[in-house]
């Protein structure tokens, strides 16, 4: 049987404790009297920030437009892909995630009218790009059937913990690149139908949106690993975005029961006034330094961070890793 090169690491088992142990937590939140409301926030969360990855700039009130049906005024591409995203996972549950057709008609619905021969595996060769040019040369076209098949086969027959293994798929599917677009997608929709095959509340946890806050480490795990040809670090880093993920919802009620008051329209609000200060004394901070900082969850930081910008106080320069932010007045 093929199995594909991976190490199993301490912090690894770690994690896996930590995620097992927040799970249950989730699902009663999922369970509370908001829980159908949080459902749909996360559903778009999830599609927002899996087209986002991929350079799709449609905002969060506009991805919640397109899934409540209604007309947005917006590149005809992008308002594809979203409703093509919304298609598919309305589907979610219906797809077999030990079954490669089944994989192949998600991509069909993801990819229709994006691509020329959505669910079917590419026909030509293509280079992987990485931040420092190609990443590697993926497998050739007339392969793609048998690795396909042979990691389906590893995927059902594997002991291994399924947080480990979905992780370890999801990697190896992106260094196939079965598709001539769409595998960054599709690789982030096949690990969370795995999971949710294994435990529900994972249809509900937006795990793709903390990968999208987290870009620039997402594609360096990726190009880590294939250098070191062990997907263990891209296993490790899945694992921590997990983690993240549900620890982002045990303080979902700080950003749920906060009021409207409670933004940048209140001036003198401290939170506000504190993360402008930090700001303009360190335009590089990140979100985790300033939540840690202020005392306040990053969701939180994040929501007054959004009023900013909209409120024309604050203007980002540059990507999440290496950009910097700009107090404007």
């Amino acid at each position: 049987m093929y199995t594909p090169p991976f190490t199993i690491s301490a912090n690894a088992i770690n994690l896996i404790s930590d995620i097992s142990a927040k799970l249950e937590r989730f699902a009663i939140r999922m369970e509370q009297k908001d829980g159908i409301k949080l459902r749909k926030v996360n559903r778009m969360k999830t599609i927002r920030g899996s087209l986002a990855i991929e350079g799709n700039s449609l905002s969060e009130e506009q991805v919640t437009a397109i899934i409540e049906g209604k007309h947005v005024l917006a590149p005809m591409q992008e308002v594809l892909g979203v409703r093509n995203a919304v298609k598919a996972y309305d589907s979610f549950m219906t797809f077999n995630p030990y079954d490669y057709k089944d994989l192949l008609k998600a991509h069909g619905i993801m990819a229709m009218g994006l691509v020329d021969n959505p669910g079917h595996f590419r026909k030509g060769g293509v280079c992987v790009a990485g931040k420092d040019g190609v990443s590697h040369i993926a497998p050739p076209a007339d392969r793609l059937p048998f690795l396909i098949d042979d990691l389906f086969g590893w995927l059902k027959d594997s002991k291994d913990h399924i947080l480990i293994k979905s992780s370890v798929f999801h990697y190896e599917f992106e260094f196939i690149h079965p598709f001539e677009d769409g595998n960054g997608r599709m690789g982030r929709f096949w690990q969370s139908r795995l999971l949710s095959e294994w435990n529900p509340v994972f249809a509900n946890l937006p795990i793709e949106n903390m990968i999208w806050e987290n870009q620039a480490a997402y594609y360096n795990a990726i190009e880590e690993s294939t250098d070191k040809n062990d997907s263990g670090i891209f296993v490790d880093f899945m694992l921590s975005i997990i983690l993240n993920s549900l620890k982002e919802h045990d303080t979902i009620n700080d950003t749920v029961n906060d009021t409207v008051n409670d933004t940048v329209n209140d001036t003198v609000n401290d939170t506000v006034n504190l993360i402008l200060k930090l700001i303009r004394e360190n335009p590089s901070i990140s979100y985790d330094e300033l939540a840690e900082k202020t005392g306040k969850s990053r969701p939180t930081v994040s929501r007054k961070i959004t009023e900013l910008k909209k409120k024309g106080l604050l203007l980002r320069h540059g990507a999440d890793k290496n950009g910097w932010w700009e107090v404007k007045s």
